[in-house]
Order: structure tokens, then C-alpha cells, then sequence
């Protein structure tokens, strides 16, 4: 209730600080470099990425320093992999769902996602993005049948240095509250892993 009230009373400045960012920060590119492929030797393991901004990899110049990276730099000595990236940025749940719903039905491991960044910039409430992912991760589940899913939560929009307050606030607070929302959905599946950002690392 607190935060609607917040919104509603905020809505003058949150225009103008919008247009503001909008127009003053430039939307970086998708890093280049492959999003299917195989990499490393031992035990079998097939792994998926799929979301939004971060799962993509924005902010970097190649994928080999993004996520995908990462994770197979972490893996690729121990495991076989067999790995995809089915990532875009800009997108918000309901068109990673769409996006989710085009892939071919195949099984992967481990399922990892990113989604929350533009549900927050719409200003979706924690009830209805939980309701979202809900959809999706049941959507994941049906197609790919993963033995873990590990679940990025929203980042700490508050941190986020392009964008000011009170804007930089109330995004805080919305991810806030998904996130919460998404710790407890997670808490309640076994195969389901949750991992936070902590931008005062970088």
C-alpha cells in the first residue's frame, strides 16, 4: 500500500527524471560472440540461459566476459558442455515467456534466469510479477524439464548510478519487493537455486 501511495505521489518528478534518462543514457549493444555451442571435457552437463539485459550480457564487449562466460570459464574443466544463450535486452517477463515458449522442447541440466529489470521500469507490482514468473519457471519445467534452476534476482536498482532519485528509489523499491516475492517462491521448490546481485562488489 505504501509504495502504490509512494508511486501515485511521485508520478510528477517520475516523469521528468524518466524522460530525462531516457534521453541522457545511452542504450548499450549486446556483446558479441556465440550463444550456442560446446565447450570443455568430462561429465555430460547442458545448460540454458535465457532473460533479459543481464543474461544478454550488456555492459560488456563479449560474451566470453558476460554471464555465458562466466559460467562456462567456472565449469568447462570439470563438464562436457553443451550450452545456449536465449537472452534479450529490454525484454520484460511476458515477452521472455513468448521468447521461452519458441524454443524447441529439450532437456538442459540447469536452467539459468535473469528477469525483472523492465517489469521494474513498468512499474509491475510484486503480486503480478510473482504471478509472471510463476508462468514462467512452470513454462521451463514443461519444455526442459531441468534438474536445477537457478534464479538471478532483480538488481538493486537504488545502486543503479544512471539513475537518480527519488526514480532511483522507487525502482529500489519495487525490486525489493520481487525479490522478496521470488525468495519465497524459490524456498518453496527443491530444484531451485536463487542468487542475489551485489553491486558494491564491482
Amino acid at each position: 500500500m505504501f509504495l502504490k501511495a509512494a508511486t501515485i505521489a511521485l508520478i510528477p518528478a517520475l516523469v521528468i527524471q524518466g524522460s530525462r534518462v531516457k534521453k541522457n543514457t545511452p542504450r548499450l549493444p549486446e556483446p558479441e560472440g556465440a550463444r550456442i555451442g560446446q565447450t570443455g571435457a568430462g561429465k555430460p552437463l547442458s545448460i540454458l540461459i535465457v532473460g533479459d539485459s543481464a543474461a544478454a550480457g550488456v555492459g560488456v564487449t563479449s560474451q566470453e566476459d558476460a554471464l555465458l562466460g562466466a559460467v562456462i570459464n567456472e565449469l568447462k574443466m570439470d563438464y562436457a558442455l553443451d550450452w545456449k544463450l536465449h537472452a534479450k535486452s529490454g525484454d520484460n517477463s511476458h515477452q521472455i515467456i513468448k521468447n521461452v515458449n519458441t524454443l524447441e522442447s529439450r532437456h538442459y541440466d540447469a536452467v539459468l534466469t535473469s528477469v525483472g529489470v523492465n517489469d521494474v521500469t513498468k512499474l509491475m507490482s510484486a503480486r503480478q510479477w510473482i504471478k509472471k514468473q510463476h508462468e514462467l519457471y512452470n513454462l521451463i519445467q514443461q519444455k526442459f524439464a531441468p534438474k536445477l534452476i537457478i534464479a538471478a534476482g532483480v538488481p538493486p536498482m537504488h545502486m543503479f548510478p544512471a539513475l537518480p532519485n527519488p526514480l532511483g528509489w522507487l525502482f529500489g523499491q519495487y525490486a525489493k519487493q520481487m525479490n522478496a516475492e521470488l525468495e519465497k517462491f524459490i524456498q518453496a521448490h527443491e530444484h531451485m537455486q536463487w542468487i542475489e546481485y551485489d553491486l558494491q562488489k564491482y
